[in-house]
């Protein structure tokens, strides 16, 4: 029993003394701080102080009554032990900071006004910072909040699309029991059009007979109408929540792809440096306009693609004539990290100058970017059709469209029409000359024949004039499927009989055999293949490496031999992380390996994939 009572013994002297010191630096604390500041040290460390004859005592928390008897006895007997000590040390911070603080605690005069003032000044300060710091808080959350609505729009672009589309079928379908009712006759005579609110009738007065119709919607339980005028609302605030959501979810993309495809151009392809775009380009014209704005490229990662294009032409084409092309000047082509320092204080000075800071140029390029971008003019008109719904419920009809839009197949029909459509639109052009050239021979030599009345004492001429007769062979004779001589008068017995035959069947031939055939062939053959195209990706996707690009059935000789090629050895994501690694790497760490594939990839050549090659055909023969 002795080892142990031993062994606490310097247990017990290392902890008396380390109480000693605690309690030492403690009154060290106390004589160097007021009443005040003896409060709030209280209050921060979440200590309790007790003053006893001019000094203050530590009182522990949350402790047993006979743990804080020994303490406190420890507390004296260390202190009477260290007692010389401790006033040997109180006499030199006297001696070293006279007028402080006394042995009994006494605070001289002047101190305690410069320590009151101190007091008085730090209170009013935090009074100050609060107000600041609740707005910047308030801001913070606001911007919270932005972003994760911003986020919840991006995240359900797509259901919101579905949605629009289920509900515009809810609305057709109820348009389905509209039919059509006749006023009566007082109301005929009055020539005033009523609405019955009860029965949900849309009317339309645009002439007289049609003043005397309306449409009402058929239907006993009287829930119909109700339920119609909430779909269109809810319709119209869907449409509104689709174009949030492009807004927060594509149009990013959009501009970073539109700012890629331009900064890519001028740095590579010299576009605005040596050539010029030509002018019938409008949207090469369009994007002059952001080359010479100080934000461009905002969503693009690479921000020195000016000073790029600068280092490449500027010492052939002069500095200063790049520098104005681009929008440059010395401020802007020091890139060093205090520049642009101070650059930022300085806009950051007053408002004016953060209104100043706006680019409206670059500003306007992105609203003309969005405002020309397919997509975004396709839900445009879908929100003007769900307004103009709310006039005519007719008009939610032109939002079952929405369904060729939605699916990918049905998406390819109408992208058939518009593959070829310059040679369409030339094809349709030449189809309106030829028709024209047959317009005037029959306008000249066979106006007779254009009798369509049923009536032998009247006459209804289609060929007396030129536009009537134009209109009438591009309507009637372009339709007919034996061409114009289907519609006109025979001319059997006639004296222009045999000019009559030809000039039918020349007809029938050029125009129905052979120019309506060329159209219909110039869509067939865009939508077989764009079909084609993407069955020809997909299978090479499944059945071939997008590396190396060799097929599936060189590494099936072993089992799931593709599979472990395309997940372990060429892995497109491993590429792609590579890249994005040497795009955030500084070029003078890279190796040589990475900076020869820094260089390739500055240059856009893609050389360095293993086209043909991988290390399963290298070691083929030592594989067996």
């Amino acid at each position: 029993m002795e080892l142990p009572s031993g062994v606490d013994r310097p247990r017990k002297y290392s902890a008396s003394f380390s109480s000693q010191r605690e309690l030492r630096e403690m009154g060290h604390v106390a004589a160097v701080t007021s009443p005040m500041e003896v409060d709030v040290l209280s209050d921060i460390f979440g200590l309790k102080m007790k003053k006893d004859g001019g000094q203050y005592r530590l009182i522990t928390q949350d402790l047993s009554a006979s743990g804080t008897t020994s303490k406190t006895i420890t507390t004296a007997d260390t202190s009477e032990k260290h007692q010389g000590t401790t006033a040997t040390e109180e006499k030199t911070e006297d001696q070293t900071t006279p007028g402080l603080v006394n042995a009994g605690g006494e605070v001289t005069e002047k101190n305690t006004v410069k320590q009151k003032a101190d007091w008085k000044a730090k209170r009013c300060s935090d009074k100050f910072e609060e107000p600041e710091s609740q707005h910047s808080a308030f801001w913070e959350t606001i911007s919270t909040h932005n972003k994760s609505l911003q986020n919840y729009f991006a995240r359900n672009f797509y259901n919101m699309r579905l949605l629009a589309l289920f509900v515009a079928f809810a609305i057709n379908f109820i348009l389905l029991f509209y039919k059509v009712a006749s006023l009566p006759a007082s109301q005929k005579e009055e020539g005033v059009v009523t609405s019955d609110s009860s029965e949900g009738l849309d009317s339309a007065d645009d002439d007289d007979f049609e003043g005397t119709y309306y449409f009402v919607l058929e239907e006993s339980s009287g829930y119909m109408e109700p339920s119609l005028l909430f779909l269109a609302v809810a319709h119209t605030i869907i449409s509104f929540c689709c174009i949030i959501g492009y807004n927060c979810l594509k149009v990013p993309l959009v501009i970073f792809k539109r700012e890629k495809e331009v900064a890519r151009k001028l740095e590579f392809d010299g576009l605005y440096v040596t050539v010029q775009p030509p002018e019938e380009d409008i949207k090469g014209q369009w994007d002059r306009l952001v080359i010479n704005s100080p934000s461009f490229p905002s969503n693009y990662w690479d921000k020195f693609v000016k000073r790029k294009v600068m280092d490449k032409y500027g010492d052939f084409y002069g500095c200063e004539k790049i520098s104005e092309l681009l929008g440059l000047d010395q401020a802007a082509l020091d890139f060093s990290s205090e520049s642009k320092e101070s650059r930022r204080l300085k806009r950051e000075a007053s408002w004016s100058a953060l209104l100043k800071s706006i680019d409206m140029k670059y500003q306007v390029w992105k609203l003309g970017v969005v405002f020309t971008d397919n997509s975004f003019l396709y839900l445009a008109w879908y929100m003007a059709m769900s307004v103009l719904g709310h006039y005519n419920n007719f008009f939610f009809a032109a939002h079952l469209l929405d369904i060729a839009m939605g699916f990918k197949t049905l998406r390819t029909i109408l992208t058939s029409v518009t593959h070829n459509g310059k040679q369409l639109a030339l094809t349709v052009g030449l189809l309106a000359v030829v028709v024209y050239l047959y317009t005037v021979v029959a306008f000249n030599f066979f106006r007779k024949f254009y009798d369509k009345s049923d009536d032998k004492n009247t006459q209804d001429m289609k060929c007396n004039d030129m536009l009537t007769c134009y209109m009438f062979h591009m309507y009637v004779g372009v339709r007919a499927g034996g061409g114009i001589g289907d519609e006109i008068e025979d001319p059997a017995g006639d004296d222009f009989e045999v000019e009559r035959i030809f000039f039918d069947i020349t007809f029938f031939f050029f125009v129905i055999v052979i120019l309506l055939a060329i159209i219909q062939g110039l869509i067939i053959d865009a939508f077989g293949e764009l079909r084609d195209q993407q069955e020809q990706v997909k299978e090479d996707m499944e059945t071939k490496c997008f590396i190396c690009g060799i097929g599936n059935e060189y590494f099936d000789t072993v089992p799931h031999g593709f599979e472990t090629h395309t997940l372990q050895e060429h892995n497109l994501a491993n590429y792609l992380f590579f890249l994005m690694y040497l795009i955030n790497k500084d070029e003078t760490e890279h190796t040589g390996q990475e900076s020869f594939v820094w260089k390739m990839y500055q240059e856009r050549c893609w050389e360095f994939f293993p086209v043909g090659d991988c290390f399963r055909k290298q070691y083929e023969d030592q594989l067996g």
